[in-house]
């Protein structure tokens, strides 16, 4: 064994020992599915997929995935890129606006004013496994999303979707502080720093009240661990936030399964739809993540009145991607192929969009 990777092993071993002392936090639990979930948390049982096994895609891109698209202007090929194509919002009057900050972390604001956090992450690797990365020349990501102290600061809810180290930091729970509400995914929120913060852990398909705001936890297909010992020992989640009739929907990192025709017999059409199109090269790296395609197929069945995709771009983790915007270009090419008339709404990182 060397010595590069025992040092990981010790630091991730420190981290497991670490996470579920936070005593002092306030810590609400809302059942919902699986029904037993709490079972399920008390005696360590893994949390699964409601959908899982071999699941038809329903579309496939086989030829011309990634060529070159004129409304994306690229320092290199698919890499460091800006798309300057039209990005034409439909007029949905649905009072929320979306501040994309880059990979999966977005700043929302809703019709009543509040600003809610979808998986903030700044920097590279959350401690102490940015620590061992750096021992040990395991490259991190290039660049970060524009997360201010004070964009974090004024936080009045944090989603987090899973415990995966680009959806989740303690870091910047910490920069975010106590004021704000934490809403987690069953079983998450022992991974919360210590310190007086509130928090609230849904099942799928439970549902909370932040002010004017309903919080709905939805099903993914993903999976949940921080370490090597703790794989799906917490749930893992999309979000749906609604406020009246308008509803923006936050995916998480997911696969395609039937539980999105499930979201949609059970919510209707959804106005904003923040969908996953990244991460989907190397082994079952699919099964957990979409790609351009199924995020089309997606939107489509979701009836979402705009799709506005992530995961890709120059601040993305590119895990399991050929480049920062192959994704991008994958999308481009097959909203053509498909003759999709999902109506996209493409952002840089750092773009704002009232809808």
């Amino acid at each position: 064994m060397t010595y590069r990777l025992l040092t990981i092993i010790v630091l991730l071993s420190i981290v497991t020992g670490l996470h579920g002392c936070s005593s002092s936090n306030n810590v609400e639990q809302l059942a919902g599915q699986p029904d037993n979930a709490a079972e399920l948390l008390k005696t360590r049982q893994p949390f699964r997929n409601m959908y899982y096994g071999n699941i038809p895609y329903p579309a496939d891109c086989e030829q011309n995935c990634y060529k070159p698209h004129p409304q994306l202007a690229c320092k290199a090929p698919a890499e460091q890129c800006h798309y300057a194509g039209p990005q034409r919002a439909p007029e949905l009057k649905s009072g929320f606006n979306v501040h994309w900050l880059g990979h999966a972390s977005f700043s929302i604001t809703t019709p009543d004013g509040q600003h809610v956090l979808l998986d903030p992450v700044t920097g590279q690797f959350d401690w102490p496994v940015s620590w061992a990365a750096h021992l040990t020349g395991i490259k991190q990501r290039r660049t970060t999303p524009e997360l201010s102290a004070e964009l974090l600061r004024r936080a009045d809810a944090v989603l987090y979707s899973h415990l995966h180290y680009d959806h989740f930091s303690t870091r910047d729970i910490k920069r975010i502080g106590t004021d704000a509400h934490y809403y987690l995914p069953y079983g998450m929120a022992s991974y919360l720093p210590d310190g007086g913060y509130n928090a609230t852990e849904m099942a799928w398909y439970s549902s909370a009240r932040q002010g004017k705001l309903t919080i709905h936890a939805l099903p993914a297909r993903h999976f949940n661990s921080r370490t090597f010992s703790d794989e799906n020992q917490a749930l893992w989640a999309g979000w749906l936030l609604q406020h009246g009739d308008s509803k923006l929907f936050f995916a998480g990192d997911t696969g395609y399964s039937q539980h999105f025709t499930d979201i949609r017999q059970r919510y209707g059409t959804i106005d904003i739809c923040l969908l996953p199109i990244a991460s989907y090269h190397g082994p079952n790296y699919r099964a957990v993540h979409m790609t351009p395609e199924d995020a089309l197929m997606v939107a489509s069945e979701l009836g979402c009145k705009v799709m506005i995709p992530w995961g890709y771009g120059n601040a993305s983790w590119q895990m399991g991607d050929h480049s920062s915007h192959s994704a991008l270009l994958r999308l481009l090419n097959m909203q053509q192929q498909l003759d999709s008339q999902v109506p996209l709404l493409i952002l840089n990182e750092g773009d704002s969009v009232s809808l």
